[in-house]
């Protein structure tokens, strides 16, 4: 279970904090949802949820555990939103063994056939793909890590009607195996499949369902 206590991002740099006391419990195996419009501070979240900001104020805990940076970068995997623009490696395969240069061939077949990437040809470069299979790919991508923690950044960001459709299907396939958080500005993508919804204004976090 995840659970946040009071979280507070407070730069330097800004004279309002960007986070402001946030809470929420996430159990295991279950999608939490967050809503909010653009600034709100919803990847500013995931950020410092995968290690990559250091909070001001608060704890994150998993379980009993309390987490620091270097704990959370371990626990969690984070997709980006428009994750086809950090892709590095020139074939598939290469991007799936980015940091994992001895991964075998039937660990890359499992993650890529739980995202419905089966039998794609390793070779292939990911920039060939479409736009649906380059999320898959770059779920594929965190998945090999195994997080406890799946964190998604609008995945269904600029992709037309039938690919939207497909990643939320593939979403609500995923958290029977996972646990995840996802934010959005548009809920009623995700409000049917998540256990958990809250809304994100202004740094503020309240809970909606």
């Amino acid at each position: 279970m995840l659970i946040i206590q009071n979280l507070t991002y407070h730069p330097p740099a800004t004279t309002q904090p960007i986070l402001r006391n946030i809470s929420l419990q996430l159990p295991e195996k279950t999608l939490g949802l967050i809503v909010g419009p653009s600034g709100s501070g919803k990847t500013t979240l995931l950020e410092i949820l995968s290690g990559f900001v250091q909070w001001t104020g608060g704890g994150i805990h998993w379980f009993s555990q309390e987490l620091d940076a270097d704990h959370l970068q371990q626990l969690s995997g984070l997709v980006f939103q428009f994750p086809e623009r950090h892709f590095c490696g020139s074939t598939i395969l290469e991007e799936l063994r980015l940091g994992y240069v001895n991964l075998e061939g039937e660990r890359i077949d499992r993650a890529l056939a739980s995202v419905g990437l089966g039998g794609a040809n390793l070779m292939d470069a990911p920039h060939d793909l479409s736009g649906g299979q380059q999320r898959r790919l770059a779920l594929a991508v965190q998945l090999l890590r195994q997080p406890s923690l799946l964190l998604l950044d609008e995945p269904t960001a600029g992709l037309d009607w039938s690919m939207r459709r497909q990643i939320v299907e593939l979403i609500a396939q995923l958290k029977q195996n996972w646990t995840v958080l996802l934010v959005s500005h548009e809920p009623e993508e995700f409000s049917s499949i998540a256990d958990q919804q809250w809304r994100l204004q202004a740094g503020i976090l309240e809970r909606v369902a």
